[in-house]
């Protein structure tokens, strides 16, 4: 059976992320042949336009990171009613320089937890119109705009009950999703 590797963007750097939370429990409701790579984005420098002929090696890795990858998912808090800084930098790095982005063509999904009552969704609508300018196909239904309310994780990290079925269903549709974009 081959794995399906799976590119995993936090856009979070925070120790105790929900948003990080999240991305490690969504990974145990895909199937055996799903791995879920969590890319490192803390080293990348601010983006810089004068560096595409250059680019530093953790953008390199980054890139390389990506072109392994079958899909992409993007877990992300918002901020501002937006996405991180952070994120966008990794996107940007990673879309450089022009005609050469290492984003185009991979299927992506876009989940995150907020504690606010619309979790993430500002964040998310920006977030795919980023992708859609990328040409990353991303999953449009169902949406996943997680509160993160108590319950929600247990002190494991783990989904609580409540949650669960709703993960799961998500996941299911972004694997089919994927699978859909690589056969």
């Amino acid at each position: 059976m081959s794995q399906t590797r799976i590119a995993v963007v936090v856009g979070s750097l925070r120790k105790d992320s929900f948003n990080h939370k999240l991305a490690l429990a969504l990974a145990h409701f895909a199937p055996e042949d799903f791995t879920f790579e969590h890319l490192r984005i803390d080293d990348l420098p601010l983006y810089n336009q004068d560096n595409d002929g250059n680019q530093p090696e953790p953008v390199k890795r980054l890139k390389s990171e990506i072109a392994a990858a079958q899909g992409l998912l993007f877990v992300t808090p918002e901020y501002n009613r937006s996405v991180p800084g952070v994120l966008k930098n990794a996107i940007d790095h990673a879309s450089r320089p022009y005609g050469q982005s290492a984003w185009a063509g991979k299927p992506a999904g876009v989940i995150g937890v907020s504690v606010g009552p619309i979790g993430t969704a500002m964040a998310q609508q920006h977030l795919r119109n980023i992708l859609a300018y990328l040409d990353v196909p991303t999953m449009g239904q169902p949406e996943g705009f997680i509160q993160n309310k108590e319950g929600l994780f247990d002190d494991k990290g783990h989904v609580g009950e409540a949650s669960n079925q709703f993960l799961q269903g998500w996941v299911d549709k972004y694997v089919a999703w994927v699978k859909r974009h690589n056969d």
